[in-house]
């Protein structure tokens, strides 16, 4: 198996276990030149909110989109528009990746603004 088909793997079976709970959750994708956040209701048919370091007020502030502080602005980002949106908790979607770098980075970020995972 190659490492994309294990990290789907993973992503399949955590989705799994968010769709038996049926909370909002807050799914993450990273590509090696962005990352993007998501804010998806329970039943998986309707974003909610969303975030990426592609959007025009955070492009300004970020040097380039693949690293930690891009990460940070994103899950700040992500967590205000959930404030907005009148989302308080949600359940952690990291796509199969390891809970490391950028993806704990929007994590934390998204925390210390107010976001209960």
């Amino acid at each position: 198996m190659d490492k994309k088909i294990r990290r789907l793997r993973r992503a399949r079976k955590t989705r799994a276990k968010i769709a038996e709970l049926a909370v909002v959750r807050l799914c993450v994708h990273r590509s090696n030149c962005h990352i993007y956040a998501q804010i998806i209701d329970a039943s998986g048919g309707k974003v909610l909110a969303s975030a990426s370091s592609q959007e025009k007020d955070l492009r300004g502030q970020i040097k380039t989109g693949g690293n930690a502080e891009a990460a940070k602005l994103v899950g700040q980002c992500i967590a205000e528009k959930a404030k907005q949106a009148g989302i308080k908790e949600v359940a952690f979607d990291r796509s199969g990746y390891s809970y490391h770098g950028r993806v704990k980075a929007l994590a934390e970020a998204a925390r210390e603004h107010g976001l209960q995972f």
